[in-house]
């Protein structure tokens, strides 16, 4: 039964929105149960509410379950920021950071954030000399960003790195002029999932491509982008390891190679017969990121399990089980690709806290009064 007053909550969107958004109070199990069953939900952990495809389907299916409990509120979604065309000037400045970053040997993705960064950033001060900018006009920027786009912390210090890299780097200006108030670093620790449900997941679909890429991300602690470099001769069977070049930043490193995956991983070989990259596209590229994304949603919601998860949990995972193994913290280190052994020590936090090695007082005394009364 439902408490009187709880209501669900329809997010209003734009018409041409893919998604409507749903939020309903964690007790209501039954409205719960009964969206999972909607073709294409999902939900988003970070937000704390459900979406499903917007069509007029699934909007009136969405009213029949909540009947008159349900209630249509304004989206607390950040807002997009605009797109603009570049003048001479603004296009003069990209440039001159796009060589810059091309010479000091930034990855893509680096490139892109920045270039995407500084050119908001030149837009906003576009009638100011940025020579002349002084910092507190510059934390006025960041201000405006957070309150008006709820851009997260992440995204904050990416912004901060783009500017100051442009200041110090592209102009010459001294580091100590930019030093920009950064956001207090985040102390969470990683969602992981049991094993039986790890291998409930990267088991639960039929097509052996998705098999054996769920398979590798688990068994061997990858990220998705490593997955679509991979190489066929990167499969080292003769070693039993992986072999991963140029991760994330720029490193070249081995991780282990489990049996049960190299069986699947022949399977697939033999059937699909890759010619270069390990997994291929239609038009034999390199297979998507996006993709294994859709592929592990598909996966996750077949399998009943994890549906907050998404594919770098099953790195995550990885880790963590291995410490609950008592491997070597520097081995799982290395099969990461951490370079500091601070950041593969936070897996410690998630793999100590269990009653296999910490008890609850409450459980001890529980025991001992069972004792007692036999």
């Amino acid at each position: 039964m439902f408490i009187a007053a709880m209501k669900a909550q329809l997010l209003q969107t734009e018409a041409n929105s893919k998604r409507i958004k749903i939020r309903i109070a964690y007790q209501a199990v039954e409205w719960r149960i009964k969206i999972k069953k909607i073709e294409g939900i999902w939900y988003h952990k970070p937000q704390k509410l459900w979406s499903v495809p917007n069509t007029k389907e699934n909007l009136k299916q969405l009213k029949l379950i909540f009947g008159n409990q349900h209630e249509v509120v304004a989206s607390d979604s950040k807002k997009i920021q605009p797109k603009f065309e570049m003048t001479p000037e603004i296009a003069a400045k990209v440039q001159a950071m796009h060589s810059k970053l091309i010479l000091s040997g930034k990855s893509a993705s680096t490139v892109k954030a920045y270039r995407s960064h500084t050119l908001r950033f030149f837009k906003h001060f576009e009638k100011q000399d940025i020579a002349q900018l002084t910092k507190d006009e510059i934390e006025q920027y960041m201000y405006m960003l957070k309150n008006r786009y709820k851009i997260s912390d992440a995204y904050q210090n990416v912004v901060i790195n783009a500017i100051k890299f442009y200041m110090e780097q592209v102009m010459g200006l001294p580091r100590e002029k930019y030093n920009l108030t950064r956001p207090k670093k985040s102390s969470t620790l990683p969602d992981v999932l049991s094993e039986s449900d790890c291998y409930e997941l990267i088991n639960a679909l039929d097509n052996i491509k998705h098999k054996s890429i769920l398979h590798l991300i688990y068994s061997a602690g990858l990220r998705r982008g490593e997955i679509t470099n991979l190489r066929i001769t990167d499969i080292r069977s003769d070693e039993m390891m992986i072999f991963i070049k140029g991760a994330k930043g720029k490193k070249d490193r081995t991780t282990v190679l489990s049996e049960s995956t190299l069986s699947v991983l022949r399977e697939y070989v033999r059937r699909d017969k890759p010619s270069y990259w390990l997994f291929e596209g239609q038009d034999g590229s390199k297979y998507s990121a996006s993709s294994i994304a859709k592929l592990f949603r598909k996966a996750s919601k077949k399998a009943k399990v994890a549906e907050w998860a998404t594919p770098h949990t099953l790195r995550h995972s990885f880790a963590t089980h291995l410490l609950q193994a008592n491997v070597n913290l520097r081995f799982i280190q290395s099969c990461l690709g951490h370079s500091s052994p601070e950041t593969t020590q936070i897996y410690t936090h998630v793999a100590n806290i269990n009653n296999n090695v910490v008890r609850s007082p409450l459980d001890r005394y529980m025991d001992k009064m069972v004792k007692k009364e036999k």
